[in-house]
């Protein structure tokens, strides 16, 4: 397939009339839908905005190449704008002016993806860029991309021959997580720079058509030493006891000089198989990338749980316990099964972020260490300290047995890491963090013992606020089990404004991420946000942990504020709750002054008010995709950046 097959005279606008890079983005998928290769234009430009708040894909050279691979694309294409210079965050500063959109379906086959990444490979030559800027006319661009394709022969695996097949060889891995750009314009500049340099050089891409030109035992054996410019996981094991410079694929698109030098003098640590390189693995990731790791792991049994013990209750509140009339059998093992995920929660979270910060020797002692903050009753929140404490301990032990002798290579990561990390990171959760704050829960529940009486609708608001502190941790527990010791002497009050307040945080990320506020969150979010509205009507808070866990200084103050106006509104409207659990599903059972319709109604439209006010603060507070790219900074060059 050539390129023209999918750059075509309706898909090129050559004055692009955009300032901004947000309008760039716009007036591009617009060239795309017009041209009608877009099923959903708005799904479109969701998933370049999602891609562009990962990193910029300005590469610099005034090149610019936005991409996405979604089903809202019809037929693969490349819109192509050209402009005088626009501020695209390129990676070099400068203004970009050739910009190339990729538009890759869902399913798209090899023949598309391969087609896409050698046009990434034709804008590293210079010259070519030249002819693309000097086009008059959309016929002159498609003639000099056709006559680019006629004189190329494809990238060699090896340098050619003229260089001295004494020097140095060097190894090198590209990858992105589209696999549709960048892996291939890097390992092209790493080709070309070699070659100019008399350097013999062997490139593997991992792109999205699979490992091409894979490198073999003996390359490995041969090798003066390996870069690995990725910004996804690849297979490093193999590099044991190796030279590897590792970097973002931006690097290798931008600095391939500098890599082959650092490559040939051998600067740079020598790799140790199972996670134990010398290279300083925090540097590349950042508390962000390792914080998502963990959250991204445990989503799927926060919706999975959530939903299975939403779905129990449609037999009845009580119908998982075998001593209620209500019991079914199979209610109850919906709601055994939902348990047992949300049981995971916490380890899944803690042992992903070790995992992150110090490879899989990180991997027990987090899972431990999140076990025990579950146990521990120290929530997400515990989770959280777990996990980066386990990683961070694993990376200590990293440098204190690295003096050890050869022999026992073999049996650190397997052995030494996770006996010695589980039993340091359990030790110093036990003794230090799980008491401390069971300690604060008995002091926290007294203090909320004197706040009945004449100070309810405080009260209401404190409960409220506690159930959306930190979700199912800690306080959110303390706050519970006041609300089911006061219904238990008699108190349905107190009840009915815990449950409002623990039903209102994931309501509130699931109208702010699928009504408010959609293009401020990513499409995995959003598809969240729909599973949070049955999670919140079921009263299981721990669907707001996802979001909370990503962006804690925006959902958690959105979530208490909501939370206690709901609250608060439940006291006003002297709501009487007398089942501890079920959401909506205990409805029916709520009484007040007026009845249990007007109970209903009140309850309904206090926990709405809250949820509807805290989105909207969410929704404010919340930055634009585009936006958030810029404030990560840790995904510029030189913290890691993640670009494809």
């Amino acid at each position: 397939m050539k390129i023209t097959d999918l750059l075509t005279r309706d898909t090129i606008q050559l004055d692009l009339q955009a300032s901004s890079k947000a309008a760039v983005i716009d007036e591009l998928v617009n060239v795309l839908d017009r041209a009608g290769k877009l099923n959903d234009r708005s799904a479109y430009k969701e998933a370049i905005l999602a891609r562009e708040a990962q990193s910029t894909t300005g590469l610099g050279e005034g090149i610019a190449i936005p991409h996405a691979k979604t089903a809202a694309v019809k037929t693969p294409a490349i819109a192509f704008g050209r402009s005088t210079g626009v501020d695209y965050e390129a990676l070099d500063g400068q203004p970009s002016r050739l910009f190339f959109m990729i538009a890759a379906g869902e399913n798209a086959d090899n023949a598309h993806l391969e087609t896409l990444s050698k046009l990434s490979v034709y804008l590293m030559d210079m010259n070519f860029r030249d002819t693309i800027l000097a086009a008059k006319t959309k016929d002159e661009v498609i003639a000099a991309i056709e006559a680019k394709e006629r004189e190329e022969e494809g990238p060699v695996d090896v340098s050619s021959d003229n260089v001295d097949q004494d020097a140095p060889y060097i190894l090198a891995v590209t990858a992105c997580p589209t696999g549709i750009a960048h892996t291939y314009m890097a390992a092209d500049a790493l080709r070309q720079k070699a070659e100019e340099m008399g350097v013999r050089i062997k490139v593997e891409t991992n792109g999205s058509t699979g490992v091409k030109n894979g490198l073999t035992q003996q390359d490995i054996n041969d090798a003066t030493a390996i870069i690995v410019a990725a910004d996804k996981a690849v297979e490093m094991d193999r590099f044991n006891g190796k030279h590897v410079v590792e970097v973002p694929v931006a690097q290798g698109i931008r600095k391939p000089q500098e890599l082959i030098n650092r490559a040939v003098k051998q600067d740079a640590p020598v790799y140790k198989a199972s996670g134990s390189s010398e290279s300083s693995k925090p540097a590349r990731g950042g508390f962000y990338k390792h914080l998502m790791s963990g959250v991204s792991a445990m989503l799927p049994l926060v919706v999975a749980g959530g939903l299975l013990i939403a779905i129990s209750f449609f037999w009845g509140i009580n119908s998982a316990n075998p001593k209620d009339p209500s019991y079914n059998e199979f209610a109850a093992q919906l709601m055994t099964i939902g348990k047992a995920a949300f049981g995971l929660l916490i380890p899944i979270l803690a042992g992903f972020i070790a995992m992150s910060i110090a490879d899989k020797p990180g991997l027990a002692p987090g899972l431990i260490a999140g076990f025990l903050a579950s146990n521990g009753n120290a929530g997400f929140l515990g989770g959280l300290i777990a996990g980066f404490l386990a990683g961070y301990v694993v990376l200590l032990l990293v440098k204190v047995f690295k003096g050890l002798p050869a022999a026992l290579e073999g049996i650190k990561p397997v052995l030494l890491y996770p006996l010695f990390g589980s039993f340091i990171t359990g030790m110093i959760m036990l003794l230090v963090i799980n008491e401390p704050i069971a300690k604060f829960m008995t002091w926290l529940t007294d203090s909320l013992n004197g706040l009945s009486g004449g100070n309810a609708i405080l009260l209401g608001m404190l409960v409220a606020a506690m159930m959306a502190i930190d979700m199912g941790g800690p306080i959110n527990k303390t706050a519970y089990v006041f609300g089911t010791a006061a219904l238990t002497a008699g108190n349905t009050e107190v009840m009915a404004a815990v449950m409002a307040g623990g039903m209102v945080p994931p309501l509130i990320v699931a109208f702010s991420s699928t009504l408010f506020a959609r293009k401020k969150f990513t499409p995995q979010e959003r598809e969240a946000g729909i599973a949070a509205y049955a999670m919140g009507a079921s009263f299981v808070t721990e669907g707001a942990i996802p979001f909370a866990a990503a962006d804690p200084l925006r959902v958690i103050p959105s979530s208490v504020i909501g939370s206690a106006i709901a609250g608060a509104l439940t006291i006003v409207f002297g709501v009487l709750l007398p089942a501890p659990h079920g959401g909506i599903f205990v409805f029916p059972l709520l009484d007040g002054p007026s009845g249990t319709v007007m109970a209903i109604v009140g309850y309904a439209g206090a926990i709405l008010i809250g949820s509807l006010v805290g989105a909207a603060i969410l929704s404010f507070l919340k930055k634009p995709l585009v936006d958030q790219s810029v404030a990560k900074a840790e995904m510029t060059e030189g913290t890691g950046t993640k670009a494809s």
